[in-house]
């Protein structure tokens, strides 16, 4: 190691928030410290460096070439750290693992999953955050969630995937005269609901049919399923929509399957972590059942699926 190291954590923690907000005297409150102790860490740290890693401008600290270079090597080692502190004071049965998921998941597969890990581990606080699939992604890399669960596409190297099981994508509308045998450019011009940008299952949708038709007809943008079966059952329209979520609805009669030839849009499940994320014991055990449970109450649906059919 090299001799007595002189940059503290503390003054890497000023540092960072002095970045975040520019201002010495927000820093200051947030931290519950002085001004001038503030203004001290940043003068000794830039003593130990050598040089000065802000400009100061109008009253204001901004970050000089220098100063981006060192924020953008301490950002991720501090993250990190903070991360590591925050495992080893959870005990194995013991913490809180913070869930991201997207709208279908969290509406269909979440609860069961959720409420099954509790039994096992009454200690153990699980938040759930919702978004669509790109929010989750966000979270995940900018480290404000441990898991998510998405469907659809996530880029990003720094982004471990894994699938957990598939969905299918159907066509529905609640108007049974159009669920008869066409081709996807016969409907592309009537009126279609789908999810918001960012979403999965739009985005699934929409790759899928590229090739066959140049643009459908979307009168409608909603955030959530729930919301778009509810204007299907009142409006003369089509949406495309998961398997797992109107698996009811088939089965009762209030929506129908639209016969579109060829029409055989799968799609992943997939469980997100960052690369750097440390596995500790909690966490490891939390993804081992959430494989567990999510493969079987997907195969649970298609199974009963399957049995209506028949």
């Amino acid at each position: 190691m090299g001799k007595n190291m002189k940059l503290t954590l503390r003054q890497m923690q000023i540092f960072l928030n002095v970045v975040s907000s520019g201002n010495l005297t927000n820093v200051a409150k947030n931290m519950n410290i002085s001004q001038s102790a503030v203004s001290m860490s940043i003068k000794e740290l830039e003593n130990i460096l050598g040089r000065p890693l802000f400009d100061r401008i109008n009253k204001k600290l901004i970050l000089n070439e220098l100063g981006r270079a060192f924020h953008k090597e301490i950002l991720p080692i501090f993250k990190k750290l903070v991360d590591i502190e925050y495992e080893f004071k959870n005990s194995e049965h013991k913490g809180i693992i913070r869930v991201g998921a997207s709208t279908t998941i969290v509406d269909y597969l979440m609860p069961s999953i959720i409420c099954t890990y509790m039994r096992s581990y009454p200690d153990v606080k699980i938040t759930l955050k919702e978004g669509n699939t790109q929010e989750i992604a966000k979270m995940i890399k900018d480290g404000s969630l441990d898991i998510g669960f998405v469907e659809g596409f996530v880029s990003g190297s720094e982004i471990i995937k894994e699938k957990i099981g598939s969905d299918e994508l159907l066509v529905v509308t609640a108007d049974k005269k159009m669920s008869k045998k066409c081709e996807i450019s016969d409907i592309a011009d009537k009126r279609w609901v789908l999810r918001e940008e960012g979403s999965g299952t739009r985005e699934v949708f929409l790759d899928y049919i590229k090739e066959r038709v140049d643009d459908i007809n979307i009168f409608l943008e909603l955030g959530h399923t729930e919301s778009i079966k509810s204007i299907l059952m009142n409006r003369e329209c089509l949406t495309c929509i998961s398997k797992i979520s109107v698996t009811s609805e088939l089965n009762e009669g209030k929506l129908f399957k639209v016969d579109v030839k060829d029409f055989e849009c799968q799609r992943d499940f997939l469980m997100i972590h960052h690369k750097d994320k440390y596995h500790s014991a909690l966490f490891t055990k939390f993804l081992f059942f959430s494989r567990e449970i999510m493969s079987d109450m997907i195969d649970g649906i298609k199974c009963s699926l399957f049995l209506d059919k028949s």
